[in-house]
C-alpha cells in the first residue's frame, strides 16, 4: 500500500488543518534492567522448562505498523491506530 510522506490533516494541539509528515513508529530498545524484563528471565531460569510454550508457527502472516504522523507546525507526533497490511511503502505524493 502507497501511502504519501506528507499529508494535510487535523492537529489537536494547534486546532487547525496542517501538513504533517508521516513515518513508521518504531518500538525502543527494550531494557533488561525493566522490572517485568527481569520477571520474565526469573521464570524462564532453573527447572520447569520454558514460562510459556514455543510456537511451532506464528498465528498471524502479518504484522501491524503504526504510522507516526509528526505536525510540520507545532512538531507534536500523534499515532494512527495500527493498521495490518503485508506491505507499507511511503512515496513523495
Amino acid at each position: 500500500m502507497n501511502i504519501p510522506k506528507i499529508i494535510r490533516r487535523y492537529c489537536p494541539k494547534c486546532r487547525t488543518h496542517t501538513e504533517q509528515k508521516i513515518s513508521i513508529y518504531k518500538a525502543g530498545k527494550r531494557r533488561g534492567s525493566a522490572r517485568g524484563e527481569r520477571r520474565h528471565a526469573e521464570r524462564k531460569h532453573g527447572y520447569g522448562g520454558q514460562k510459556f510454550p514455543k510456537l511451532a508457527k506464528p498465528a498471524k502472516v502479518t504484522k501491524k505498523v503504526t504510522p507516526l504522523l509528526t505536525c510540520s507546525v507545532c512538531k507534536k507526533k500523534f499515532n494512527k491506530c495500527g493498521i495490518r497490511i503485508k506491505k507499507f511503502e511511503l512515496v513523495a505524493a
